[in-house]
């Protein structure tokens, strides 16, 4: 008699649900918190909203604020994927760029994108600051890791013999953090009304000036 064949179980479809599912409730997290405020945002109204039962949700992310990391996260990079923001490959070929005036229009391009995925939540984040210490615990974070990540375009300038010899790579490290900032960004598109593409222009001519040797 033949030995029965043990077939191999495949998983994929149901990881790919459960990872569809994940990212509907990040989703979903995002337009409350967007909405509603951090603060008075539950997990019990993300669960509800997104269709899932609590224990799941909880089971998931654990709390709140890891919920908010997960929203800012993908926010960040677009994706849920497990590559770094600093790995992907526009920042990649901006940073390999030879030319410094490309160079800077290529992150330029990176910024716009960023805002208009993370700007609105970026905003909750810094609004919660005001009054929940894990809010501003994290918020310290992402703005200690904001910096660290656009030193790296005072480097590649700095690589190239590009940087403006009057200005120290500090100095400009601390200029390029105000330029590509949340707040910066919210003034120009909210407050004054710019479009995406204003903004682009703006900040990439603002980076030539600021920081290029002349």
């Amino acid at each position: 008699m033949p030995k029965r064949v043990k077939r191999s179980y495949d998983n994929s479809r149901r990881l790919a649900q459960t990872r569809a599912t994940r990212l509907r409730v990040i989703d979903a997290a995002k337009a409350l918190f967007i909405e509603q405020g951090y603060p008075a945002t539950t997990l019990e109204s993300v669960a509800d909203a997104a269709d899932i039962p609590v224990p799941t949700l909880y089971r998931w992310f654990g709390s709140k604020r890891a919920l908010l990391t997960a929203v800012l996260e993908i926010s960040f990079v677009g994706d849920d994927e497990p590559v770094s923001f600093v790995d992907r490959p526009a920042v990649q070929a901006a940073l390999s760029e030879p030319d410094p005036s490309v160079l800077l229009d290529a992150f330029a391009t990176i910024a716009r994108d960023f805002m208009d995925r993370s700007s609105g939540i970026l905003h909750v984040l810094a609004t919660a600051a005001q009054v929940d210490a894990e809010a501003a615990a994290l918020l310290a974070e992402i703005r200690r890791q904001r910096r660290t990540g656009q030193s790296r375009i005072v480097t590649a300038l700095v690589e190239r013999d590009a940087l403006d010899p009057a200005l120290d790579p500090s100095e400009a490290c601390d200029f390029v953090y105000l330029l590509w900032s949340p707040e910066t960004h919210r003034i120009l598109t909210i407050e004054r009304g710019w479009t995406s593409q204003q903004y682009e222009a703006w900040l990439a001519h603002a980076l030539r000036r600021t920081l290029l040797a002349r």
